[in-house]
């Protein structure tokens, strides 16, 4: 497997929650191979990694996959509603931005100061 398919792999089995950048990975997998922990093999122009056998014996002996850690106790449904209102939000104030005058830009800006306002309020049991 090479890096980008752990980043996707880890992506998914984590549900999303967690999604490392090539600038983590890439590192992290060198000092596993300096380790002795995993290999690297050029295919196809892709530099693929496979766990060593003691690889194999530290990730049975080691904790949790981090993936697990990440998602536990995540509710799935409510992320994704929280990041599709999120999208919707961002979505609307882009097309204002985009084509909307400089009045209607301002005012969508309010929009979002207050909402993001009304957010914090929310935290301070305030109404």
């Amino acid at each position: 497997m090479h890096g980008y398919e752990m980043i996707q792999e880890i992506a998914e089995r984590s549900g999303g929650a967690w999604k490392p950048s090539p600038g983590s990975v890439y590192p992290t997998l060198q000092l596993l191979e300096d380790e002795g922990l995993i290999t690297s093999a050029s295919e196809g122009g892709k530099k693929l990694f496979s766990l060593t056998d003691a690889g194999r014996e530290a990730a049975e002996e080691g904790p949790d996959a981090p993936w697990e850690e990440a998602s536990r106790g995540v509710d799935w449904e409510a992320l994704g509603e929280i990041r599709q209102a999120g999208f919707g939000l961002m979505e609307a104030f882009g097309q204002v931005w985009k084509t909307g005058s400089k009045e209607q830009r301002e005012k969508a800006l309010g929009v979002i100061n207050d909402a993001r306002k009304k957010l914090y309020l929310i935290l301070a049991d305030e109404d």
